[in-house]
């Protein structure tokens, strides 16, 4: 830097550089198609802001591949409209965390840290052995675990009652044909 600066010899910090002036003519450099080839959708204006996935109109990769049937909605969760999450409780907790003859709620076992969340429904499971008389009241409950709480000399309540399932394929049991048989021969 000099010692003395005035207006004489003031210059910017880099040499600057002109702006490109494109479509001047020919002897310019940058005349006729202005840098930007000939014809074509990269010579047009907007051509340089295609949305993602665009794959110049050929059938865009998301088009072709196959689509995801089912309930993949994102309201429909977990897995869809129809299905229902639920917390495992073991029993190996309940023997740990609780003293005998205490009452066992999903109060109780957020209250204990087993379970995050009083929105989902609480399923007792029958991991470990419980030596201790509870009286538990929980959503669901596997069949082990129901059978091990009452072999404890505890009491299982459910909040929500197991839904009866329907036989699959009613039509094709040999019982419904042999039963169809001999209508048919007595008719």
């Amino acid at each position: 830097m000099p010692a003395d600066l005035n207006l004489s010899n003031l210059q910017p910090a880099q040499p600057r550089q002109d702006r490109k002036r494109v479509g001047r003519g020919p002897g310019s450099g940058k005349g006729r198609y202005s840098g930007r080839g000939i014809k074509g959708q990269k010579a047009r204006s907007g051509s340089h802001a295609m949305r993602v996935g665009f794959e110049g109109g050929q059938m865009p990769l998301y088009m072709r591949v196959a689509k995801l049937r089912g309930n993949t909605s994102k309201d429909a969760m977990p897995v869809g409209p129809f299905r229902t999450s639920t917390q495992p409780v073991n029993l190996r907790d309940l023997e740990q965390r609780f003293e005998a003859a205490e009452e066992v709620t999903p109060e109780s076992l957020k209250a204990k840290g087993l379970i995050k969340s009083l929105r989902k429904d609480v399923k007792l499971l029958g991991v470990g052995d419980l030596t201790k008389k509870l009286t538990i009241t929980v959503h669901g409950a596997s069949a082990s675990a129901r059978e091990k709480v009452e072999a404890a000399g505890g009491s299982l309540t459910l909040l929500r009652e197991p839904k009866q399932r329907k036989p699959k394929n009613a039509k094709r049991r040999p019982e419904n044909r042999s039963r169809n048989a001999s209508e048919t021969a007595g008719a």
